[in-house]
């Protein structure tokens, strides 16, 4: 998990550390920020199966080495570790489009990392206009839950208020415009 994986890299240093994004504790996100904030000479590979524009910029942004998807050969794998082992900055072939698409896009949603499944759903009701109780009763869990998932979500997103947060998410593609601005642009 990456609480151990912290630990480990900690106690042993080793020359190139190779992560998924989901772990348990820690993502491999979390993990390549701790590594990065304690400047350890790490290399930090991350090895996933999610290849989503959220989790490529906020990998690259916790100042991971690589990025590949488990979809690789062995020998690209092999070849990845060693890139990075050398110094080299390694990007899956598969997403490096996506990196030079979001680099040439003027509107980029600041994340430090993705959003859940769950903050979208509760982003998504944010834009319907709910309150904190209102979402809370429809997805049954407690006002103060959503409370926490909703600063989280500006947290996660720099963001300080709900209706910044609607906005960077539906220019980032997370949310579909507003039902009465379709309307208006399909006239």
């Amino acid at each position: 998990d990456g609480a151990a994986a912290i630990e480990l890299i900690g106690q042993f240093q080793p020359d190139v550390a190779v992560l998924d994004i989901q772990m348990p504790k820690f993502t491999g996100i979390a993990v390549s920020r701790q590594v990065r904030a304690n400047r350890w000479t790490v290399g930090v590979l991350i090895l996933t199966a999610y290849d989503d524009d959220p989790y490529i910029t906020a990998v690259l942004k916790a100042g991971a080495n690589g990025y590949v998807l488990k979809t690789a050969s062995p020998e690209e794998i092999i070849n990845a570790v060693r890139d990075v082992y050398q110094g080299k900055s390694v990007l899956d072939a598969t997403i490096l489009p996506k990196v030079l698409a979001q680099i040439s896009n003027p509107i980029v949603m600041i994340t430090s990392e993705p959003l859940t499944d769950r903050e979208l759903e509760i982003l998504a009701e944010v834009a319907q206009g709910l309150t904190n109780k209102g979402i809370g009763v429809k997805l049954s869990i407690s006002d103060r839950t959503v409370q926490g998932h909703i600063a989280r979500i500006f947290e996660k997103m720099c963001v300080n208020s709900r209706t910044e947060a609607v906005m960077h998410a539906i220019s980032a593609g997370l949310l579909p415009p507003p039902e009465n601005a379709r309307a208006e642009h399909a006239d």
